[in-house]
């Protein structure tokens, strides 16, 4: 891989390097031909761009399919309308995509980041990782964030020469930096994956990512306010006039209905919807623009180098976006029956991860193996990570069907 620190000017490129860029971009983005590599030297595809080949890989990643059944907020069971990890994914990586062509930056980069973003997330959404994380306080922790870098840089397994997918350093700072520089306080430690990334390549912690990384963590931010709306609406959690007393939905609600006076409910919720997205991307779009009008950044550097993040929102609708997050978190998150959903992953997680450290023998055969190759009889360590990689990279139903085999005393016997 390219030293990073000695490649941090753009060069002017020549008429056939400018080719291999489908469309014009600005000084700032991130151009394919200048990428600084990947940690396992490969030939570059003939037809597709580095930032191509990324995307490509992610969706063709087993990690990425399993996405289908891994929870966003309702448990699989609970209907098919509602979102997935997958279906959030995709609603990322299409909002991100607009937002990147309207700022003239690299849309495949943005795509990747955004596509690459979920892939470490546990089963039962944040509340898998909540006892996730419990289970390996005493082993170096666990955060889904540096599990979606393991996944890409470790777990998947594709390819012969190296493990993982061997993404683009781009690809892979997008994805350590989605919130923004890694910031370590005093007296914590680097997230296990990171430390060993950072080993055989520099991610530059301490700065801000690309500007299409920084596009993919806002359209991470519209799509879930969004869709968390229209799901809380379909289960009945909240209802519609409620949301007419937020400051962001109000005169929303009040032009759809004002347009279009005679429709149902079910259509002034998907009218609604569409220009609450429409009116959060306009104002990034406004935003964004008028702090790179205050920056004059000349290259990718300048973004990264920035006193702040060059993609948001404006303070203005930064606070009726916090308005409508702490209501999602009131009337939403904290619903009952999502607070006995965790009664049931207060269960099912921990007892799957110390029957399994207690048990190595219970996991399947190529998970033993890699127990016993990492050393993991003799390293607690080394055990529970391989024993969090499996229960992470399971989806809703395996979790379930794994902890009835386990404590159902007439599984296999009905």
């Amino acid at each position: 891989m390219v030293d990073p620190k000695k490649s941090e000017e753009n060069e002017t490129p020549n008429e056939a390097e400018y080719n291999y860029c489908a469309l014009p971009m600005a000084v700032y983005a991130c151009r394919p031909d200048q990428s600084k590599g990947r940690i396992y030297e490969e030939n570059e595809s003939a037809t597709r761009t580095p930032f191509q080949r990324d995307r490509d890989r992610i969706i063709h990643a087993s990690a990425f399919r399993r996405l289908k059944y891994k929870t966003q907020v309702f448990v699989y069971h609970e209907g098919d309308h509602y979102r997935t990890r997958l279906s959030h994914t995709l609603e990322v990586s299409q909002i991100a995509r607009s937002i990147a062509r309207a700022l003239m930056v690299n849309e495949d980069l943005a795509e990747a980041v955004a596509l690459a973003h979920d892939l470490g997330h546990t089963p039962f959404a944040h509340i898998g990782e909540d006892y996730l994380s419990e289970c390996m306080e005493k082993y170096d922790g666990f955060e889904h964030n540096d599990q979606s870098l393991r996944v890409l840089t470790k777990l998947e397994r594709k390819y012969p020469g190296w493990p993982g997918l061997n993404m683009t350093w781009e690809t892979l700072e997008g994805v350590v930096k989605h919130n923004g520089p890694v910031k370590i306080k005093a007296g914590e430690k680097l997230p296990a994956t990171l430390k060993d990334i950072q080993t055989m390549t520099d991610l530059r912690l301490d700065t801000y990512a690309s500007i299409e990384a920084q596009v993919a963590a806002i359209a991470d931010d519209i799509a879930y306010n969004n869709h968390d709306v229209e799901d809380g609406l379909r289960a009945g959690m909240f209802r519609l006039d409620e949301l007419d007393e937020l400051a962001l939905m109000k005169p929303i609600i009040a032009r759809v209905k004002k347009e279009w006076p005679d429709i149902s409910e079910h259509y002034i919720i998907q009218e609604t919807i569409r220009e609450m997205i429409g009116a959060m991307v306009t104002d990034v779009l406004e935003e964004t623009k008028k702090r790179l009008d205050e920056l004059k950044p000349e290259s990718v550097e300048d973004v990264r180098h920035a006193d702040k993040q060059m993609v948001g929102f404006s303070p203005d609708m930064f606070t009726k976006v916090e308005e409508l997050r702490a209501f999602l978190l009131k009337r939403m998150y904290r619903h009952y029956t999502v607070n006995r959903i965790w009664i049931k992953v207060e269960r099912i997680i921990p007892d799957l991860f110390n029957t399994f450290m207690k048990h190595y023998q219970l996991l399947p055969d190529h998970w033993q193996e890699r127990v016993e190759q990492a050393g993991g009889l003799i390293d607690n360590i080394a055990q529970a990570r391989i024993v969090c990689d499996y229960i992470a990279g399971m989806t809703d139903r395996y979790a379930i069907r794994e902890h009835e085999k386990l404590f159902d005393l007439y599984w296999d016997l009905r």
